[in-house]
């Protein structure tokens, strides 16, 4: 299996290579940057699976140059700052970058978020089977361009969270998902313990689902969750 490739821009040098270093030792390939122009040329110039940017950089910033990535490629984007403000957080994970890290950070934490974005990014791929946003399973097609899922070709009505709902089963379609898991996935917000509102969606989709075949397509796993139904 060939290594992931990183892309590390980062104008401070020994952090730079601190960085470079450890996940390097970690089985991952890297590049490094020492400025956002220079992240820029290697980006277009080579094939990355995750960006390390860091925010504060003389010349191109590192908004900026999520922005130019953002343009071409969906790859991750690991942002590392000093600014630690929630408002600044939000609006670069709103803009584009996937994971945000305070400086100074523990490196085994920067590779574990690395990690995590790579697993993701894994699990999607591994799902769009033709490569243009759709999953399947069993009869059950999900189109992340409209939004909708049909079994055996015929359309399903859902809500916004029924949708959300199946779009993580057939994201991960081996995984046991608990009620904390669903519902902050599909109403993004933090879990508070409604189990009720959990328990109807996934009978209002199993209904729904029923309507057009006797097929199961949703498991209950007691005392976890749920899950895609075992083939």
């Amino acid at each position: 299996m060939s290594r992931a490739k990183i892309l590390i821009v980062e104008d401070d040098a020994n952090i730079n290579n601190m960085v470079c270093e450890a996940l390097t030792k970690s089985g991952f390939e890297c590049t490094q940057s020492f400025s956002g122009t220079e992240g820029l040329l290697n980006f277009k110039t080579n094939k990355f699976d995750l960006a390390i940017i860091d925010l504060m950089m003389p010349g191109m910033t590192g908004e900026d140059l999520t922005a130019k990535i953002r343009e071409t490629s969906k790859i991750p984007i690991i942002i590392t700052s000093a600014k630690s403000e929630l408002d600044s957080r939000v609006n670069l994970l709103s803009t584009g970058a996937d994971d945000y890290i305070v400086k100074p950070f523990d490196i085994k934490e920067l590779i574990a978020r690395v990690e995590v974005q790579l697993r993701h990014l894994s699990d999607s791929s591994s799902q769009d089977q033709d490569n243009d946003g759709k999953l399947t399973f069993k009869d059950m097609e999900l189109d992340k361009s409209t939004f909708e899922v049909s079994v055996k070709g015929q359309e399903l009505q859902l809500t916004r969270q029924e949708y959300k709902i199946l779009e993580l089963f057939m994201l991960h379609p081996t995984k046991v998902f608990s009620k904390q898991d669903i519902f902050e996935y599909a109403w993004d917000e933090y879990y508070i313990g409604e189990d009720k509102t959990i328990n109807v969606h996934i009978s209002n989709i199993r209904t729904k689902i029923k309507k057009i075949t006797d097929d199961e397509y949703i498991d209950t796993v007691w005392g976890i969750g749920f899950r895609l139904a075992k083939q």
